[in-house]
């Protein structure tokens, strides 16, 4: 029995993931869990956001940045399209929770619902998911 604990199995495991033996292996639980609804604040202080703006669609994930040093706000959470351009921040009203979400491991990012212009000012409506793995 000592010889079976003892038996290297990598060539097992190596023909179980190259192979089509119909076996499936376990994979981690992973899921994204909404959390909630808000805005993407800041977008008139973003330069060429009228551009930018063209280029967003209903569905597009965002990505999520802590700014500790922050100088207005040191709950500052930065979003940022997948192309790493800023496109404004999550309201200082929303940021609290979130921040500590993030200060504490966690990974938080966001789809756009819906976009519209009210004037200069590009309102972008946003979902705000926790991905966990």
């Amino acid at each position: 029995m000592s010889d079976l604990a003892k038996k290297d199995t990598s060539e097992l495991i190596d023909y179980l993931l190259k192979s089509n033996t119909g076996i499936t292996l376990p994979k981690p639980f992973e899921r994204d869990i909404y959390l909630f609804d808000t805005f993407v604040a800041g977008t008139s202080h973003i330069e060429g956001i009228e551009a930018i703006g063209l280029n967003l669609k209903e569905g597009d994930r965002l990505v999520f940045y802590r700014e500790p040093e922050n100088p207005h706000d040191p709950q500052a959470i930065r979003i940022e399209t997948l192309d790493k351009i800023k496109i404004g921040y999550v309201p200082r009203r929303d940021n609290v929770v979130f921040s500590r979400l993030m200060d504490a491991g966690k990974v938080l990012f966001a789809k756009i619902v819906k976009k519209e212009t009210e004037g200069t000012w590009l309102k972008i409506t946003i979902k705000i998911f926790l991905h966990e793995s």
